[in-house]
């Protein structure tokens, strides 16, 4: 029986940063929509991963109360359509975008996965 390999964290957050950056230039809407296609996929595969860590632990945990809570957040973006006029669909894309980083802040946070730091 083999293990289940971990979340991809570093490319669902460059899925995320494409749409969350000051200076993103606008995608033709094939792009977004695929773009928007891609975070609900990552969503979807975290969630139940940031899930099972938030159960792992103690009821009165800070940490497992704000990833429950963000765990409910993204069940709601991932409700939202997928149609609409361009500006509507960028909103989607971007809320997509940022709920699959903080899903991923709390992914790292509660497996203690944290990236290699870049200050020395």
């Amino acid at each position: 029986m083999s293990e289940a390999l971990p979340p991809d964290i570093a490319t669902m957050r460059d899925s995320a940063r494409i749409l969350l950056t000051d200076n993103a230039e606008p995608l033709p809407l094939d792009e977004l929509d695929t773009l928007a296609r891609t975070l609900r996929g990552h969503i979807r595969l975290l969630l139940p991963e940031v899930a099972s860590a938030a159960w792992r632990e103690p009821k009165d945990s800070i940490p497992r109360y704000c990833a429950l809570a963000c765990i409910g957040e993204a069940r709601n973006k991932l409700r939202l359509g997928d149609d609409g006029p361009p500006p509507i669909r960028v909103s989607v894309a971007r809320k997509l975008a940022r709920v699959l980083n903080a899903l991923c802040d709390h992914y790292e946070n509660l497996a203690g996965r944290h990236p290699e730091s870049s200050v020395p």
